[in-house]
């Protein structure tokens, strides 16, 4: 049997939306350790999906329904078994990440049963390259990237002749290159708070949303992002300075709020700003913003204030009058890790979790 076990990623959002410059898109992110998806696959005639993660079983949890986790790897098992030419495997998915969060639930598990199969089956991954048949990648580099190698990344976009207001087809692009990447210090931290509320966009509706953003975007915010990355975010991850990379990609991520302003309702979408607000003010935390489409809520600090930080997120769910869980979470360096594996083991990395509401 193999096992292909990946962690999530934060997305601190895009260079640039705008039609007038060259480069569309360019994404930054990083890797982190947990929470992970975790695949186990073995040959088969056909494809089988079994789900055995119990927080996707539970249909009160925010991960989301286990016939939804089952489609979607289904999905992505068969075009990874045509991709690879082989005949079929049973798969099982182990643990899965919150869908549709603002972690990178989709390329992550794409990625991760193409890896699972491609090792059940002897077969070399190449995600990079088969990403886009499974529907991946054709934005934001940073899910691959950080399933190949984890760290700090910043993608190079795509050309903005071929991605104007609509994306191509599944498969007619490439996965963009990376422009940077950079080892993540063994000491930063990352806050995590997921409220309890409405998956981010996904699908149709967020192509619609993006093309709406792209249509209408101000090329001035992305020569203001332009800036930060070259002289705030890139030099304080290369020289170490958590504060200084919370503050940069917290501003990054206000500006790219204000693309999406119409299409979420504000810079963030509710009831994100009343946390980011509340984490913005708080001393253990360097710096707040909404991952992607939401409604996951990061926050930048470092192991001597991880714990005065997981406070701060549950001061903010208060503050806002949500429920949610927060942790506090490392970064990881590695990618995926691939490989036979013993089916009764486990592969927690989960950081310190702490749920809010009934069982608080």
């Amino acid at each position: 049997m193999a096992r292909a076990s990946a962690g999530a990623r934060l997305h601190f959002g895009f260079c640039n939306l705008s039609l007038s410059h060259e480069r569309l898109y360019g994404a930054l992110g990083v890797g982190l350790a947990a929470p992970r998806v975790v695949i186990d696959a073995e040959p088969a005639t056909d494809v089988r999906v079994t789900v055995e993660d119990a927080a996707v079983e539970d249909p009160a949890a925010s991960t989301g329904s286990a016939p939804g986790v089952r489609d979607d790897v289904r999905e992505y098992a068969t075009v990874a078994v045509d991709q690879l030419g082989v005949d079929g495997a049973r798969i099982a998915v182990r643990e899965s990440l919150p869908r549709h969060a603002g972690l990178g639930s989709g390329t992550q598990l794409a990625a991760a049963t193409l890896a699972a199969v491609a090792a059940a089956h002897g077969e070399p991954t190449r995600v990079r390259e088969r990403a886009p048949a499974l529907g991946r990648g054709g934005r934001s580099g940073v899910g691959v990237a950080t399933f190949e190698s984890g760290g700090f990344v910043l993608d190079a976009g795509h050309p903005t002749a071929r991605f104007t207001t609509d994306r191509p087809a599944d498969g007619e692009w490439t996965v963009p290159p990376v422009a940077a990447r950079h080892a993540v210090p063994d000491d930063w931290r990352f806050l995590l708070v997921e409220p309890d509320a409405d998956a981010g966009r996904s699908g149709a509706a967020e192509d619609d949303a993006m093309r709406t953003a792209v249509e209408r975007a101000d090329p001035g915010l992305a020569d203001r992002i332009g800036g930060i990355v070259t002289r705030r975010v890139l030099p304080a991850i290369a020289t170490g300075n958590a504060e200084a990379f919370g503050a940069a990609v917290a501003e990054i991520g206000r500006l790219n709020g204000a693309w999406y302003a119409d299409e979420q309702g504000g810079v963030y979408r509710p009831p994100v700003g009343g946390i980011v607000a509340s984490l913005s003010a708080a001393s253990a935390v360097f710096g707040a913003g909404q991952s992607s489409w939401g409604p996951t809520v990061y926050g930048v600090t470092d192991a001597a204030r991880a714990d005065a930080a997981l406070v701060a997120g549950e001061r903010a769910l208060d503050a806002a009058g949500v429920d949610g869980e927060v942790s506090v979470v490392r970064a990881s360096n590695e990618g995926a890790r691939i490989g036979a594996t013993d089916p009764q083991s486990a592969d927690p990395e989960r950081g310190n979790t702490k749920p809010r509401g009934d069982g608080a």
